[in-house]
């Protein structure tokens, strides 16, 4: 049975799954894969894992062969290539006083182009910057902006969790998120805390989105009237997780109820709130 296993691009980059093939791989070995943008060099990074016998059949790209030791001696020289096409593109941008930010620099293992990676807040004119790196490294430049989530996914780090980025770790896509999932989530509108690495909110609000939205469907909103067993009260608070209300007597006691506790035949809505829509 063909094994799924986890190979890694760049040294703490993400680990994409592929098949083994009839290869017996281990941890630390050196394969050749195909991928969209070519041949390229990747290292296995995870013990080789049992496909599940239920659940989804994904079509995986199977391993190619294993690396040579030519192929990876080519491969360490790429490296070293884009170190000082990357030290050589930076220093040309800041004489240039080009608005840009230089992300990262990758060869393709065939030789067939160098790619560099930059994010900048509008369009900007780099003829001049490829035309030096022409020169100098006499091979195909290919400039390619990026935006400043995908930047984050590319040089990693660690979040405001103390765990490595979702971005650069598992994320296959950004799904869009709003305000509105950190409001409806109770949490603080201060951009500090709910903001990532990138400076855009963080991928992880959209996590509990659905499980937030689901539940209060069947939870009455702030300001409407209950009936609960200490008498009629007003919810002033909800507690999404607990499945909880804090409500207000009419003795302007505040306590903590469960939703089901909520009596049926209580009021179902501010009297003022219905008096001036009827108006």
């Amino acid at each position: 049975m063909n094994k799924i296993v986890g190979i890694q691009f760049r040294n703490n980059g993400k680990a994409y799954d592929f098949d083994s093939g009839h290869f017996v791989l281990k941890k630390g070995d050196k394969v050749v894969v195909v991928t969209e943008e070519g041949p390229a060099i990747g290292c296995v990074s995870t013990e080789p894992l049992n496909r599940a016998s239920e659940g989804p059949k994904r079509p995986l790209k199977k391993i190619f062969r294993l690396a040579t030791e030519e192929e990876l001696e080519r491969y360490d020289r790429n490296c070293a290539l884009e170190e000082s096409v990357y030290k050589y593109c930076l220093g040309k941008i800041k004489l240039r006083s080009i608005p840009m930010c230089l992300v990262s620099v990758e060869r393709r293992f065939d030789g067939s182009k160098i790619v560099v990676y930059f994010t900048a807040d509008g369009r900007v004119d780099f003829r001049e910057l490829v035309k030096d790196l022409v020169q100098e490294f006499r091979t195909r430049i290919e400039m390619r902006q990026i935006g400043i989530r995908h930047q984050a996914k590319m040089v990693g780090g660690l979040g405001t969790c103390g765990r490595a980025l979702c971005c650069s770790s598992y994320l296959n896509s950004f799904a869009p998120i709003t305000i509105k999932m950190a409001k409806e989530q109770n949490l603080s509108l201060n951009p500090t805390k709910i903001s990532g690495m990138c400076g855009r909110l963080m991928c992880c609000l959209t996590y509990e989105h659905g499980y937030y939205e689901e539940i209060k469907k069947g939870l009455p909103k702030v300001g409407r009237k209950v009936m609960t067993i200490h008498g009629e009260a007003r919810v002033i608070r909800q507690n999404v997780l607990k499945e909880a209300l804090t409500v207000v007597l009419g003795s302007g006691d505040e306590i903590e109820i469960k939703a089901r506790d909520i009596l049926p035949h209580g009021p179902q809505e501010d009297p003022v709130k219905k008096k001036s829509r009827r108006e």
